[in-house]
């Protein structure tokens, strides 16, 4: 059996995983996985919706929707997960791998999928030193800098966004939804710039203007200014301009990860160069994907090209098909921006004097639609506040299918079908969900298996999991393939699965009862009385949101990483990470941490 070491644990590194075991990997390899974060695979899409949320979710987020592979998935799979572990370097001759916990690994096969790190553009005052940011100031990439900022924003009132792409849009709702005063500080002339023109720019701006936050275009960041206790009070801009806040947050765009394959020998422009079978070009053994990768000349950001390069590196590696190859994605989204729905696919601007372009405007309802194309072929177009038409633009995107003579109706088309008569038209391998790569097809086989709600096939699929902005056309599929047999789901209202109550009757019921307790509350409401694990984070958040100090805070009504401030391991010990909120600590919160590594031999 050979040994396949992944390094990245993020979306791309255990997709690649869940592909390979799909093809028969676990009878072919030994696994092992390492990973910088300190837990199992999450949804990062995800990331922006548990900052608007805050310390009151909306149900079980952490353990149901965020992550996609908990602890107990790698021990099914047999799987070694090093977790909270960095890979320094990698000796290609000696095909073994070093990490910075002294560990030392050989490897047969090994795949780099180490993902992306947050760009900072150079401002005075962002760093206190190479490796720590000034105090109050944030990234916003992973879950640790969500619950960061999280923290840090309790207490504040104006905050800074410096970027005003998708991720610095979203960061900037997050921050709203804390109750901060937001602005969004954007170098370029234009919102989203990289995906939008600068029409669909200004509408989406006015869009966001209108939810109360300001913003700030063709405004360059210079500088961050601090207080006499070295934390964020300010930021300066290129023309001498200052503007006051407690706490800044940079999302002004990503940069592939490189680092490691670069002191490794491996050949890197943008990205890590691979070939058509996601190979190094210098190393036949050492595969890469995910947006690490330069393949032929580009660099992706998205998850649809991520699903895409993992199926082929699969494919290529367990021998279940030795010519697959990867030719490159056809780029297209559909999400949702601060509230704001946005689709877009291929080219945002016409780049040939004979290309057809159709344009439809309309700021007052913050709606933007264009549609670009090419010797009869679709070959960009853009839906901002109105998404109606995203599957049938997508699929003659995806298909390069035949459009009609009125190029008009591809927006507009009076006395159109219901949608759930255009989601049958789309093709079985039409992708519905980008977030999780699955097509129209997984759906209805979903169906022909059994699932008889909507509910049910996202469950089963994964689809909607992750943005949510495929819901709908999820919904249309499901219920035009169903028919008559389409069942509504009871347990689509309630607040958690266990309790058959939606959340007004939930709260009454809690009240009228005088329950203070979540074992209170399972014994007087749930099904037999029965405890459920998975809504006790949910009941917690409720109960606590209710009763203030009269919650009675029981520790079993909690994770068992909450309870122990820990991520518990396979061997049954628990790795613990420090919280140092913003940055800032004491001498004597050092000094117990230098004593804890003492005191268990814990390697620095």
């Amino acid at each position: 059996m050979q040994e396949l070491v992944v390094i990245g644990n993020g979306m791309a590194g255990a997709r690649a995983v869940e592909e390979i075991l799909a093809r028969g990997g676990r009878a072919l390899f030994r696994i092992t996985m390492f990973g910088e974060e300190p837990h199992g695979n999450y949804n990062r899409i995800l990331l922006s919706e548990l900052l608007t949320r805050g310390t009151d979710p909306d149900g079980h987020l952490l353990d149901d929707d965020l992550f996609l592979n908990p602890w107990q998935w790698y021990q099914d799979n047999g799987i070694t997960l090093h977790a909270g572990v960095r890979v320094v370097r990698i000796d290609r001759f000696a095909r073994r791998v070093y990490a910075d916990d002294g560990s030392i690994l050989r490897y047969d096969k090994l795949v780099l999928a180490t993902g992306s790190r947050p760009f900072f553009p150079p401002m005075k005052g962002l760093w206190v030193d190479n490796k720590t940011l000034t105090p109050g100031v944030f990234g916003f990439r992973t879950l640790h800098d969500t619950l960061a900022m999280m923290g840090y924003a309790s207490g504040k009132h104006r905050a800074a966004v410096i970027g005003g792409g998708l991720l610095g849009l979203e960061a900037a709702r997050g921050l709203q939804a804390h109750g901060l005063a937001v602005h969004i500080v954007h170098a370029a002339q234009g919102l989203m710039n990289q995906q939008l023109d600068p029409q669909a720019g200004l509408v989406l701006r006015r869009s966001v203007e209108r939810l109360g936050m300001t913003v700030h275009t063709g405004t360059r960041t210079t500088a961050i200014r601090c207080g006499s206790d070295s934390a964020v009070t300010g930021i300066t801009f290129a023309d001498g301009a200052t503007l006051d806040v407690d706490m800044v947050v940079v999302a002004a765009g990503i940069r592939p990860n490189i680092g490691l394959a670069m002191v490794s020998g491996l050949e890197t422009q943008r990205g890590i160069v691979v070939d058509d079978q996601l190979r190094s070009v210098d190393d036949d053994d050492i595969y890469a994907v995910g947006e690490c990768v330069q393949h032929r000349g580009q660099v992706y950001g998205l998850v649809g090209p991520l699903w895409e390069q993992a199926a082929v590196l699969a494919d290529h590696i367990t021998g279940a098909d030795p010519a697959a190859t990867y030719h490159g994605s056809r780029l297209a989204t559909k999400l949702k921006v601060a509230g704001v729905d946005v689709a877009a696919m291929g080219l945002k601007e016409p780049e040939r004097p004979d290309d057809e372009f159709v344009q439809f405007s309309e700021p007052c309802r913050g709606v933007y639609q264009t549609v670009i194309i090419r010797d009869g072929i679709l070959v960009g177009a853009t839906l901002l506040g109105d998404v109606s038409k995203v599957a049938s633009l997508t699929q003659a995107f995806d298909r390069r299918a035949p459009l009609p003579a009125e190029r008009i109706k591809l927006l507009f088309d009076i006395g159109a079908p219901p949608p759930e008569v255009g989601a049958v038209e789309l093709a079985d391998d039409a992708q519905v969900c980008d977030c999780n790569g699955v097509s129209k097809g997984e759906l209805i086989a979903c169906v022909r298996d059994g699932q008889r709600t909507v509910n049910g096939v996202m469950a089963a699929t994964r689809a909607g999991k992750g943005c949510g902005a495929c819901q709908d056309l999820v919904a249309d599929i499901v219920t035009a393939a169903l028919g008559a047999d389409l069942q509504a789901d009871p347990a689509e209202s309630y607040y958690v699965p266990c309790i058959p109550l939606d959340k007004p009757h939930l709260i009454a019921e809690i009240r009228r009862r005088g329950l203070r307790s979540t074992s209170a509350v399972f014994a007087a409401l749930a099904d037999d009385g029965a405890e459920h694990a998975g809504s006790k984070m949910a009941l917690s958040s409720l109960l606590k949101m209710m009763w203030n100090e009269q919650y009675i805070d029981e520790r079993d009504g909690r994770f068992i990483n909450d309870r122990v401030h820990a991520n518990i391991q396979r061997d049954g010990t628990f790795s613990v990470v420090p919280q140092v909120l913003g940055g800032v600590t004491t001498p004597a919160q050092l000094r117990r941490i230098a004593d804890v590594a003492e005191r268990y031999q814990i390697p620095c």
